[in-house]
């Protein structure tokens, strides 16, 4: 898209949004909802062990640092000026966990990433504390007791990090998700800077309570975390502080929303009963309740959807969550090398137009909605001596697909008013291939934007509807420059129903793959008992698949 004129330009809205794989700085036209610059740096994951995931935090905020200076630079270059942005909003990959020393300003630890699973046994331990722990906890956070939250993530750090114990001890910890962490920074760290979060970020941690609005003291002392850390709890739209230096120095951060209620945002679905999907590295489902918290039996999450201002009133959602959609793609290339990029993964399902009967089940960190299960893990089953690396790349493609049919159809059923059609964004819908099949899998439209910025573009949108900034109206005209796109269904349902049956069949086969392992068993596997012959044919067999998949000769 065109960047416009500087006569075009209009007050201009930034936003950040830091996912799991890079962070980007984007600067929109508050006039028009057009995308004027941006720039994105990717960045790295660390694996220390089987399930662990961590990011480092000064990375991050390196990464964020860099993109705002290349946006400003490049708006120098198109005659415009950092001068003419008025506000900054953020968006933030949720549950991620950091803590950090409010004296020093540095980590105390890596961030534990959303999708680590290391805290299963932290979560067995804690549901053995009382009886009906998972109704004490879903019925004040909407949420069930599990690995994905920060609250055990907060909790392993304590328990298994001596820096963190000590800095808490002696008052100097500060705990936050991504989202504290950056405006922390950028108001000032040491230097004043602002520790905050706003209600969506702060309804994945399982601290807050979703129906009062604060933390909870039952909850804090059911994990056994002081309140003393947490950061203060703001709306999803409000002036939290200015950013402290570089070229957006004296700017309004005034936005800050967790990256899949950015998207709903983005999406314009302020009606109760409107939903988007968002494909990234997860795949969520998020559907607005309105005022309304609506509890789901069927595996959905209850969650804080926005609120839009200090005394606007606080919207909710049902949320299916899927863990692994666009990573899939990313351990094709890393880990497999199937693919060199990860537009590569459509030119190879193309090719082979079909999975014929090859499913993939993507259980690499355990199976979220619908399922809970943290003991599931991948399987790739159906094969033949004709499955090829283009049959895995479809059936890679067709997992996200029906991942998010398993999380509609729950979600239908709760809401009771099927949806009629699926709006969509995030980086996969790129993909053609997917959408189309997305549509096939699911007997419904998918509609997209034109624009794929929708999560960043949420975010500007609070930035600038902000009380004290007030320079976006949050009206559908403000949309009028995102085209939608409509892809319609091309197979009849009873196939779509076959396909999905053999899915279903397929995930069973994944789930109770693994039991807890201690600390110890950790250390060493409890296979290690085994003869050393069968390690080396199993390596062996291993190598010979991954290559014939490869297409390399053996």
């Amino acid at each position: 898209m065109a960047a416009p004129k500087q006569s075009e330009a209009g007050p201009l809205v930034g936003a950040v949004v830091q996912g799991t794989n890079s962070s980007s700085f984007l600067v929109f036209n508050s006039r028009t909802a057009e995308l004027v610059s941006h720039h994105q740096v990717e960045l790295s994951q660390e694996f220390p062990r089987e399930g662990w995931v961590e990011q480092d935090p000064k990375e991050i905020m390196r990464s964020v640092y860099e993109c705002i200076e290349a946006v400003c630079a490049q708006l120098g270059e198109r005659g415009l000026a950092a001068a003419d942005v008025k506000a900054v909003g953020i968006s933030n990959q949720r549950e991620t966990t950091l803590v950090w020393d409010r004296a020093t300003g540095e980590p105390l630890y890596n961030a534990v990433a959303w999708l680590d699973v290391r805290t299963q046994a932290t979560v067995e331990a804690l549901g053995r504390r009382i009886p009906g722990h998972s109704n004490f906890v879903k019925s004040k956070t909407g949420l069930p007791l599990s690995t994905y939250f920060s609250a055990v993530k907060l909790r392993w750090l304590l328990d298994n990090v001596e820096a963190v114990q000590a800095a808490v001890e002696e008052g100097r910890a500060l705990f936050g998700t991504v989202d504290s962490w950056l405006i922390w920074n950028l108001t000032g760290g040491v230097d004043g800077g602002v520790h905050c979060t706003d209600v969506t970020n702060a309804s994945r941690t399982m601290l807050f309570n979703i129906h009062s609005l604060e933390w909870d003291k039952q909850l804090c002392g059911f994990f056994d975390i002081s309140m003393s850390i947490l950061p203060t709890v703001c709306s999803s739209s409000e002036i939290y502080g200015n950013v402290k230096a570089g070229s957006l120095e004296g700017v309004p951060i005034s936005g800050c929303l967790g990256d899949q209620s950015a998207a709903l945002v983005g999406q314009m679905c302020f009606q109760e009963g409107q939903a988007k999907n968002t494909y990234g590295t997860g795949c969520f489902l998020l559907c607005n309740t309105g005022r309304k918290c609506v509890f789901s039996d069927r595996g959905l999450l209850t969650t804080v959807a926005y609120k839009l201002g200090r005394d606007k009133p606080v919207c909710y959602a049902l949320e299916g969550s899927v863990a692994i959609a666009g990573a899939v793609i990313r351990w094709l290339k890393d880990n497999l090398g199937i693919i060199k990029t990860s537009e590569e993964i459509e030119k190879l399902a193309k090719e082979a137009g079909t999975s014929y009967g090859c499913y993939f089940i993507p259980a690499f960190s355990g199976l979220y909605a619908p399922y809970w299960d943290p003991s599931a893990r991948g399987i790739i089953c159906g094969l033949t001596q004709f499955t090829n690396k283009t049959h895995i790349a479809f059936a890679a493609l067709e997992a996200v697909c029906f991942q998010t049919r398993e999380i509609l159809d729950a979600m239908n059923r709760d809401c009771g008013i099927p949806l009629s059609h699926l709006q969509v964004d995030g980086k996969m819908t790129t993909n053609k291939i997917l959408m189309q099949l997305q549509a096939d899998i699911l007997h419904i439209p998918v509609i997209k934007p034109i624009v794929p910025e929708i999560t960043a573009l949420g975010a500007a949108m609070a930035a600038g509807t902000a009380e004290g900034v007030d320079i976006w109206s949050l009206k559908p005209e403000d949309l009028s420059a995102l085209v939608m796109e409509r892809v319609e269904p091309q197979i009849n349902a009873t196939e779509s129903e076959s396909r999905y049956a053999t899915w279903k069949k397929a995930t069973m086969k994944s789930v109770g793959w693994v039991t807890t392992q201690s600390p110890e068993s950790a250390e060493s596997p409890a296979f290690s008992s085994l003869p050393l012959g069968f390690f080396i044919v199993s390596s062996m067999m291993i190598l010979i698949g991954a290559r014939y998949i490869s297409g390399i000769p053996y």
